[in-house]
Parts: structure tokens; sequence; C-alpha cells
């Protein structure tokens, strides 16, 4: 399958308080955001032609800015508004939007005061990764060399593009074996996270076991799903989980913008059986996500 890059497509993107083609959409090569990664992004889901939990991600965005030591130059309305355009100029019902701010190129050094903030939205057609019989089939992580770092040596709590370069790493690694993904560890040794989305685990109980987010994205959506979960009348609970408990789980899932509930069959040598918790939060989280439910 050819993949078609995203610099050449038809359609238009927002930047710095326009609507351009899609094409045109450029910043310079000596980019400190390119170069430093100083550079944080959203990733948003539109569901017939309405963002989900939009806001939360715009106030998360301009939170990631602040946690890089910059502010997004317009207003969260602003951005709000953008948002839609971009989606109506692209004729989007059900889609991804990604939303970024980065520094640009008047320093090209560590320092970066005096660089300007430039914010840009774009928006593509994107089904879910899969229909819901294949997802409840399960997908496959391997576990990953890289570990998640203290929020001492990084600003954890930001979806900042410097984070994701031990997950791309992660991933590739995973992929050259096999697997579709790959779950991430603590600095503590305590399981973490996968690539791009949270995880969920199930006992022999029912109970759902979720990691503490104390040293990376508390997700959205897994906010979400942890309040669907408990609407239906099940136990969550988030607490620091060893690698040597999965044998002890029944079920697993991940919960993210892209992988909306995506059931696991397998993570490294552990094997699970995607059964009726999963199956309800997949069904749930559709349910919600269409406005067919709420919380």
């Amino acid at each position: 399958m050819a993949l078609i890059p995203f610099d050449d497509r038809d359609g238009s993107i927002y930047l710095n308080g326009e609507i351009i083609p899609w094409r045109d959409a450029k910043t310079h090569t000596l980019s400190h955001g390119l170069h430093y990664a100083s550079l944080v992004f959203e990733g948003e889901r539109a569901y017939s032609g309405t963002i989900f939990e939009s806001r939360l991600h715009t106030e998360r965005l301009r939170a990631s800015c602040k946690f890089l030591d910059f502010d997004i130059p317009i207003s969260d309305e602003e951005i709000e508004a953008a948002k839609q355009a971009v989606l109506e100029a692209n004729g989007i019902v059900d889609g991804y939007i990604r939303a970024f701010c980065w520094r640009g190129s008047e320093m090209m050094a560590i320092s970066a005061q005096h660089t300007t903030t430039h914010v840009a939205i774009a928006a593509w057609e994107w089904p879910s990764y899969f229909d819901p019989e294949t997802k409840m089939k399960g997908i496959t992580l391997d576990v990953a060399d890289w570990k998640r770092p203290s929020p001492e040596s990084a600003p954890v709590h930001a979806k900042a593009a410097g984070l994701y370069m031990i997950c791309t790493l992660s991933k590739h690694a995973a992929e050259k074996k096999g697997f579709q993904d790959a779950l991430m560890l603590d600095y503590r040794g305590y399981i973490a996270e996968a690539t791009g989305a949270n995880v969920f685990f199930v006992d022999d109980e029912g109970v759902i076991h979720t990691p503490i987010a104390d040293c990376f994205l508390n997700g959205i959506t897994r906010q979400t799903v942890s309040k669907l979960a408990k609407s239906l009348q099940m136990k969550v609970v988030e607490r620091h989980i060893k690698p040597e408990e999965m044998a002890n789980m029944k079920e697993c899932f991940l919960t993210g913008t892209a992988a909306e509930v995506t059931p696991v069959s397998r993570i490294g040598d552990y094997e699970f059986t995607p059964a009726k918790t999963s199956r309800s939060l997949v069904d749930g989280y559709e349910d919600l996500v269409r406005g067919r439910i709420s919380l």
C-alpha cells in the first residue's frame, strides 16, 4: 500500500491565524521546534462533525506549552473556532484533528526566549483503527526496553514532541518482532503505558486496574473510560502495577484518541482474553462519542 505523504495532500490547514492551502503550510528548516523539540500537540477526533472533548484538548495544549515555558498567542475560544473551521474547510465529519504549537526560527540555540510561537491545526479523515469484531480479537504488545522518565527528568505531563522519541524507538522494535505495539515500564520498573495509549487490566473478579499517571500523560480518553466504567458499576483502581502482576489479569485494553478502546490479547509472554468488560467499554465508548449516551 503506497503511503500518501503528509506534505503533499489536497485540503486546508490553519496556520497562524489563516486557513491556507495544505501544501503551503510550511515552516523553516531552522526552526527551534524541529531542532530542540520545543513543540507540543494534541490528537483529537471528530465524530459526526463534533470534536470529542474539544475544550479539554485545547486546555491541555495550553498547559503543555506552559510546561515548555511558552504560551499560545491566541485565546482558547479562537483555537476552538479554528478547529471547527478546519473541519469545515476540509469537509470532514469523522476524522482526526492535530493542533500543535512550536517555537520558530529567530534563535537557533538552547535559549529560545525571543522566538515566535507558531500555531497550526490540521485535520484528515481517519476512521477507527479496527471494527468492533476485529478489536475484540485483541492486539499484541512487546515489552519495551526504553522506560518512561521520572518527573524530575522531563516535563512528563506535557504532550510534547520530545517525549515521543522513545515511543517511536519502542514501537519500531516491537513491530520488527511481529508485535503491533509495545508496553513501556517507568523508571521504577512499574507498568506505565503503551507507546501512544494508556493501559488497563481486568482481574478475575472484574476489577479494573490502571497505573497511576504520575510520570506519563493522564490521557483524556483514559479519564473518560474510567468514568464510563464507574457509570457501568465497574470498580476502577489506580495503583502502581508490577509487570509480573500481569500473570493474574484476565483482560487488558488500551485507551487513547487514536486507539479509542482497544483490547489486548498478549503482552510479551502474558496472554489475555478480551471478554465482557472489554466489550462493554468498547461499545460504551462508541455510544458516548456518538452522543447516544452521556456521563
